[in-house]
């Protein structure tokens, strides 16, 4: 990595993405081709999206939940406005010029009611949305220049007040296009295309800001000033002008001055700090930029943002300076609240910004341990965190810890670099040691963030003196500890990072005024002190306590031979000589495991099933003896001395007792119930046997017939093994578990559950899982156990914390941080997410592919949420490559017709919808949304064989889908069934459309009219209004679209010519009076066709005399 360029210090600020949202829009389904995210505004606690269905999702921004979806009919979504003062209102436009107001009624838990519209911006496109302050009011501006408001009604003024109509009024119309609206006490802000207004709303008067005119798009916003000796003065207002220059001017319309950022914006651009990709940030100074700024907003604390289609700017005017800029590409919409910044994309994707400072965002990173871009913006922002009061939120350890989790091997530049920083770090105290010579002995003082010297007299107090040292040091004390915990909690300002720095400012020096006579006051110094001095003890007490007790437990587990009360004499004997037995174990099973590995190499033996199984069952009966549970060791001595020989108690009839109830230890995750249930209930003649055999070997079973819990699962080795023996052991017994999963064993031979919990510390993980994947629907039992063991045996990873504390999207960005993933490793972490947060983190897994298969996720998740999944799979690929990877998916080839009909019955039209009582399609029941209609396209096209697609055809029939329906029929030639289907659907767009049926000769067109004949009064009758948001009608324009002998005739007649057309109907026997507009159609074929024949022979007797000048 090369090095990394140093930010200039007078870059305080930058822009960072700490969430990804592209989760939340595939859930929503904004991220596909056809719906798309258009607009969007935000809230305290919504985040409003517009889409083109005419939709609006309103997200709850706390745990970015979808709460709830206001529809319209009435065109797609424009606008999309946010009350400030009350949260339950909502102004929406839409793209045929009609403004909504919702009431969304969520504190009575009631349907969010329509209480005011206006059409009075018809035909025209709203540009503009802004809400009064105070009262219930929304402005509206179009693109014609006219800006009227409305008022709304609410239920929370009276009872009556909702049934109010209030009228909608035009407030002015201006010379072009409304740009941009804002509103502040009272004043009505308008900017144009050509200008800006101010309205004063009450008395009715207009003035114009500014002389100068311009041409295009420039916004223009209030500025609230409400800081500092500014405080209670009226807002200022912020002009767009050409040449990145903006106008500031007074409340009244007057201009004040005149910023110019042209030359300003020669400086570089900052690089956005995400997860998406490194920060690159070019030193190299840049032109001059003329910058046309469509839109002001007004943000944080005392700021001014803008943006273009290529970048974001931000501004500070009060200063006249540039406090950043950054490049992004793709803009289309910006929405802040506070400091937040939520950003539109051309291409429907959103993104989550925040401005804070450099120092804040590197805390922040820290935080989300991502450890290699908290690097990188530590090494660009030196001057951020070198200073002293960085200390208090990035103390040395934290960059010290930081350096620790990069990698030497790929990251020593990176390293080297950090270092450097870390030398140039200075303490706490040093912000303010070279003025300290300047304040007098009898004062203290502290160093606040603005940089302003806060000087307290001390007026001799000597307790106060020695209470602030102690509390500071108590304060520091505990961030400390704070700071090296692995997670912590984000805290609840995170929105508004200057907020939150102003506040921990307050709170790092509130141990500094007990001498000031407060009435608030609630005991004197002294009693403080010692309160304090009591706290700080017992805390210093009780991690003393704590670090003693680690200490003794990690000597009592490094020396177990103090366990005991004995002489050390006494417990160095025993331990030599459980030593010296374990070595005697380990060479026997040596010795067995090579004696195994021989004879499976042996070609006689591996081919021969039997002679395999029984050089296997030998090598497991010495594992068994020395590695196996302490249980089966004590019950094989009491057998051999009960029984007889120790082989005999080999001989069970386990097939023969256990195969009638194939039970594993655990249930599948979509039905424990049932399956604790069957084990609850043992017959008697299982009972006889299993106390005839006291060690039966598959102890899961045994459980469960005895109501017991199932063998644990051993994930550790009970004892040291040998790392080569280990190897041997590995190969051999994972091969044992293949063969007992895929093959009938003898009626000595452990089953494949009960292995696999009992030694599941010797098998190779990536090959059980596979095995497993393998065996899913035969045995889900054995995929259980596998899971459970890889819970277990991941169960002290650091990440699992971030999982029990964080949300969704930060243990997905933990995951993602822990590349290079192994399937075995990632699997039980997927696992867990999915127990946790359910179909919304299955939604997520597709990131995870290849590594994890759509076979994986199957095995873990139920069937409605796998299927979310696949599509989210599936949808991430570009779009020519969808089909082609969705089949590279399908093996087996089986899955096409599982995937078809589980996308067929989840999210998916009723079938009383879409067939009739007697199986026939319902009319216009084609023009249903599937919720999995991309999936279902790209099955129903992946090529197969005749059988196949005979089989998907019936399933779509039966299921009612008729769009795939009428494309299989094409594929298999079946055209009269297709246009029975389309005649009783009566919609004529099914032939024109590109995976339509079109009739081929002139005997498909007879067939198609006399079946449209006969169709036709069957449909009318069905014809009922309502059905698909749709009512009957008896207009031309409606009869237009209906399969009929009159329409089927004229497009015949633009294929074949009207005479040819009207031969044909005449021929089928229809007696059919054209319409006058299907006459003037006809009489314009015959025209058209006249002039195309003398056009073609005036072409061919050019051509003719032409070759007939050459040939002379």
């Amino acid at each position: 990595m090369p090095l990394i360029p140093v930010v200039p210090e007078n870059h305080s600020h930058v822009l960072a993405e700490f969430d990804c949202l592209d989760p939340l829009l595939a859930a929503l389904r904004l991220d596909s081709g056809r719906l798309k995210c258009t607009c969007l505004a935000v809230s305290r606690k919504w985040l409003a999206l517009g889409t083109s269905a005419g939709g609006v999702h309103l997200i709850q921004r706390e745990g970015w939940k979808q709460r709830l979806i206001l529809t319209h009919k009435e065109g797609s979504i424009t606008q999309v406005a946010c009350c400030p003062h009350d949260e339950d209102f909502i102004a929406v436009a839409t793209s045929q010029g009609l403004v909504v107001v919702w009431e969304l009624q969520l504190e009575r838990r009631g349907r969010p009611e329509r209480v005011s519209m206006s059409w009075e911006h018809r035909g025209q496109t709203v540009t503009a949305l802004c809400w009064d302050t105070s009262v219930l009011k929304v402005f509206v501006g179009d693109s014609g220049g006219k800006v009227s408001f409305l008022r709304a009604g609410s239920s929370k003024l009276g009872k009556g007040s909702a049934f109010v109509i209030f009228p909608v009024q035009t407030v002015t119309t201006v010379d072009s296009k409304v740009v941009q609206l804002g509103y502040q006490d009272g004043r009505l802000l308008v900017s144009s295309l050509t200008r800006c207004y101010l309205c004063d709303t009450e008395k009715e008067k207009f003035w114009r800001v500014g002389n100068k005119e311009r041409d295009g798009e420039y916004g223009a916003c209030f500025f609230p000033q409400s800081r500092g000796l500014l405080m209670g003065q009226p807002p200022l207002l912020y002009c767009a002008r050409p040449g990145s220059r903006i106008w500031e001017a007074s409340f009244n319309g007057e201009v004040l001055s005149t910023h110019q950022f042209k030359q300003l914006l020669a400086c570089p651009p900052l690089p956005l700090i995400t997860f998406r990709n490194e920060p690159n940030y070019n030193p190299v100074q840049k032109t001059p930029q003329s910058v046309a700024f469509p839109k002001l907003l007004y943000l944080g604390d005392q700021n001014l943002l803008t943006w273009t289609d290529s970048a974001i700017y931000i501004f500070t005017p009060q200063n006249g300076q540039v406090l950043l800029w950054t490049e992004i590409k793709g803009l289309v919409d910006v929405a802040v609240y506070r400091s937040e910044l939520f950003c539109l994309h051309g291409s429907g994707r959103l993104s989550h910004l925040s401005l804070l400072s450099a120092e804040r965002c590197i805390e922040r990173l820290l935080r989300r341990e991502s450890w290699l871009l908290t690097a990188a913006v530590c090494c660009m922002f030196q001057h951020a965190i070198t200073t002293g009061r960085a200390r208090k939120s990035i103390p040395i350890d934290r960059l010290e810890h930081l350096k620790s989790q990069l990698s030497s091997s790929t990251h020593l530049e990176l390293i080297g670099q950090l270092e450097e920083v870390i030398t140039k770090v200075e303490p706490l105290d040093s912000a303010s040691s070279s003025r300290r010579s300047s304040i007098s002995s009898h004062e203290s003082f502290n160093v606040l963030d603005c940089g302003i010297y806060r000087v307290i007299s001390r007026r001799g107090s000597q307790s106060d003196e020695e209470m602030s040292s102690l509390l500071n040091h108590s304060v520091s004390e505990e961030e400390r500890l704070k700071e090296f915990s692995f997670v912590q909690d984000e805290d609840q300002v995170d929105h508004d990072p200057q907020i939150s720095e102003r506040m921990e400012a307050e709170r790092s020096d509130q141990g500094l005024q007990f001498h000031l006579p407060l009435s608030f006051r609630p005991k004197p110094p002294r009693i403080a002190l010692q309160a304090v001095k009591d706290s700080v003890s017992s805390f210093v007490k009780k991690t003393t306590e704590k670090i003693n007790t680690l200490q003794m437990n990690s000597e009592l587990w490094q020396r177990p031979e103090f366990r005991e009360g004995g002489p050390a004499e006494i417990s160095a004997a025993t331990n030599l000589d459980d030593m010296a037995n374990t070595e005697a174990e380990m060479q026997e099973l040596q010795s067995g495991t090579e004696q195994a590995i021989s004879q499976t190499q042996d070609p006689l033996v591996l081919l021969d099933p039997i002679s395999l199984g029984q050089a296997l069952l030998e090598w497991l009966q010495v594992l068994e003896r020395i590695l196996g549970p302490v249980e089966l060791k004590s019950a094989a001595a009491s057998d051999s001395n009960m029984d007889g020989p120790g082989e005999e108690r080999w001989e069970t009839d386990y097939l023969s007792t256990c195969s009638d109830q194939q039970e594993g230890p655990t249930s599948s995750s979509e039905e424990p119930t049932d399956v604790t249930e069957k084990k609850d209930a043992p017959k008697p003649e299982e009972k006889e046997g299993q106390c005839e055999n006291q060690l039966m070997l598959d102890s899961t079973k045994n459980g469960a017939s005895n109501g017991s819990p199932p063998e644990p699962i051993r994930v550790v080795s009970p004892k040291p093994v040998p790392s080569d023996l280990l190897v041997n052991l590995t190969e051999v017994a994972t091969l044992y578990t293949e063969l007992s999963c895929f093959r009938k064993q003898n009626e000595q031979a452990l089953a494949c559950t009960t292995f696999l919990r009992r030694y599941f510390f010797l098998l190779d993980q990536e090959r059980v899982r596979r095995m497993c994947l393998l065996c899913y629907q035969e045995q889900p039992e054995i995929m259980s156990s596998f899971t459970e063991a890889m819970l277990e045996l991941t169960q002290s990873d650091k990440i699992v914390e971030v999982f029990q504390r964080g949300d969704l999207q930060r243990s997905l960005r933990s995951l993602r941080e822990l590349q290079p993933w192994s399937p075995t490793h990632l699997l039980p972490h997927l696992h867990r997410l999915y127990e946790k947060h359910g179909e919304a983190a299955v939604r997520s897994f597709s990131q995870f592919y290849p590594t994890i298969t759509p076979a994986d996720v199957m095995t873990m998740a139920q069937k409605s949420h796998f299927l979310a999944y696949l599509d989210n799979l599936v949808q991430s690929q570009t779009e020519e490559h969808r089909l082609s990877f969705l089949q590279s998916l399908l093996d087996p080839e089986s899955l096409r017709q599982d995937w078809l009909e589980l996308a067929l019955t989840h999210d998916a039209p009723q079938c009383c919808d879409t067939l009739t009582t007697d199986g026939q399609p319902r009319w216009h029941s084609h023009c249903f949304t599937w919720g999995y209609g991309r999936l279902l396209s790209l099955l129903i096209r992946i090529p197969a064989d005749s059988s196949s697609k005979q089989k998907m055809l019936e399933t779509c029939r039966s299921h009612g889908y008729w769009t795939g329906y009428l494309y299989l029929c094409s594929e298999l030639q079946l055209h009269t069934d297709a246009f029975t289907a389309i005649c009783q659907l009566d919609d004529i767009s099914l032939l024109d459309e590109s995976d339509g049926v079109r009739p081929q000769t002139l005997d498909e067109w007879k067939l198609l009219i006399q079946l449209s004949q006969r169709c036709n009064g069957a449909v009318d009758s069905e014809q009922v209004t309502g059905v698909n948001g749709s009512g009957c009608s008896d207009s031309s324009a409606d009869s237009r679209g209906k399969i009929n002998p009159e329409n089927l005739t004229l497009m015949l007649a633009r294929t074949a010519g009207p005479d040819r057309a009207l031969a044909i109907l005449e021929d089928c026997g229809v007696q059919l009076v054209l319409s006058p507009h299907s006459k003037l159609v006809c009489e314009v074929l015959r025209v058209a066709e006249k002039r195309q024949r003398a056009m073609i022979q005036t072409m061919l007797e050019r051509c003719d005399r032409f070759l007939w000048s050459q040939h002379a």
